[in-house]
């Protein structure tokens, strides 16, 4: 990276943000409190807001959101006339999975071949520090030449959305000409990227009971309608043979014009075992980023360790289904819940339950604060060029603000590249993607305060 006085700023904080990050991830956030206590998703709040406060953010607060967890805002107002760009993050994270398969502890930081490995080190507490970069290099030369709001989410993860239904209540809290979402992140670790659609998803669960209880399967299998197989057709039927998505009606051709996505690159990236196929068809990015996709998340059965010789009278599921852009995420889930109603086998009973739900969101990247990215980018990225991709994912809170705040515009970053494995056992997150990309929405920050000038 060619020095100049912000990179060379943000060289010198790295130490201080790697610290920093290291006592976020040590927040066992989840924002699910049968799985973690909420203790930890408040310690992590607190820690947020002190880190805010230090900063000289003024009103700072714990918002305390309808689905029982806190986001913290905090507003540091710039000089007379400039622009507000609202910088938002989220500080709780998945749950680690499979504590056995990370090879260093998943709440604390690790720092090993390059990379810093742990829960939320890229998605997205990192994101956090990143903003956090930003502004104190901004600080240390000159100032901070806007208006900043900071709202750092609290449940993103879990999709029940908190932070939309509260921003909904109070439309003037998140007001900003622009805003900055750091839970994106790079196509390819060192190609700057900006993140200009993603998909919408809802959550479904799904329940099967066809018998009174369970039966002895030999004496009763053959005819007793066993409710797993009838789970397990209805799951099937939400797939065509080649592993395509289909909903009855929901369409699932789109095609993806921008940035494509080499297949050979994919299979490394999700590390797709040598001879096994891809599933659905068009290209890569077509169906990551243009067209539905349902994945059963988990299914209520008896494991395999003490399973007895019984037809199962009961059975359930989670299904998740992303909803790429031009869909509305309603419309898509009366069409799920229609295919699923038909779909199931030998008149079972089966009861459904939305339990999240997310519009899809697509960014204007004529707006004039892309080309501010674009700019900046360039100087932290030198040699590269911005790039524009869509994102498989979803991030609800864009269109609540896109609704709030139709003539705001809106840029998706972050640390999150295909090397972070987020979601994934052994998340982490390059340095030096946190030190470019702090480095670039400083100098956005700039770009954008003059282009406001005029």
């Amino acid at each position: 990276m060619s020095q100049n006085p912000i990179a060379e700023t943000v060289a010198s904080l790295m130490p201080r943000a790697k610290q920093e990050l290291t006592e976020l991830v040590a927040f066992q956030s989840v924002a699910d409190w049968a799985q973690f206590p909420k203790s930890e998703s408040e310690g992590a709040a607190n820690w947020v807001a002190q880190a805010l406060r230090v900063e000289g953010f003024q009103d700072v607060a714990l918002l305390d959101t309808p689905d029982g967890t806190q986001s913290v805002y905090g507003f540091l107002p710039g000089p007379e006339g400039a622009p507000t760009v609202l910088l938002y993050a989220h500080y709780d994270v998945q749950p680690p999975l499979d504590d056995a398969a990370w090879v260093s502890p998943a709440f604390e930081l690790t720092e090993r071949e390059g990379r810093w490995y742990g829960r939320g080190a890229a998605d997205c507490k990192g994101g956090f520090v990143m903003h956090l970069l930003a502004l104190r290099a901004l600080k240390a030369n000159g100032g901070v030449p806007v208006s900043v709001k900071v709202i750092v989410e609290g449940s993103e993860e879990q999709g029940t959305g908190g932070l939309q239904q509260y921003a909904e209540a109070h439309p003037e809290l998140l007001a900003a000409d622009t805003v900055v979402i750091g839970d994106a992140g790079n196509f390819r670790l060192g190609l700057p990227t900006v993140t200009a659609t993603l998909r919408g998803m809802t959550l479904i669960k799904v329940k099967i009971d066809t018998l009174g209880g369970n039966l002895h399967s030999g004496m009763f299998g053959g005819a007793a309608p066993d409710a797993l197989a009838a789970l397990i057709r209805l799951l099937d039927s939400l797939r065509a043979a080649d592993g395509s998505t289909t909903v009855d009606g929901l369409a699932s051709d789109g095609v993806w014009e921008g940035l494509q996505y080499p297949e050979a690159d994919f299979r490394a990236d999700a590390r797709v075992l040598d001879g096994v196929g891809l599933i659905g068809e068009g290209t890569i990015a077509d169906r990551l980023w243009a067209r539905p996709a349902v994945t059963v998340l988990g299914i209520d059965c008896p494991p395999v360790v003490g399973a007895t010789p019984s037809v199962h009278a009961s059975a359930g599921a989670l299904i998740s289904l992303r909803v790429p852009p031009g869909v509305d995420t309603t419309e898509a889930i009366k069409l799920l819940e229609a295919h699923l109603v038909a779909h199931t086998p030998w008149q079972a009973r089966l009861e459904l339950e939305v339990v999240g739900q997310g519009q899809p969101f697509q960014a204007d990247t004529a707006s004039p604060a892309y080309a501010s990215m674009a700019a900046a980018m360039a100087v932290a990225y030198p040699g590269e060029e911005m790039q524009v991709a869509g994102m498989g994912g979803s991030i609800p809170l864009c269109n609540t603000l896109t609704e709030l705040y139709p003539e705001a515009e809106m840029l998706l970053i972050g640390l999150s590249e295909p090397e972070a494995q987020i979601h994934a056992v052994n998340e982490s997150v390059s340095p030096q993607e946190l030190e470019r990309l702090a480095v670039a929405e400083a100098l956005f920050l700039v770009n954008y305060a003059q282009s406001k000038r005029g």
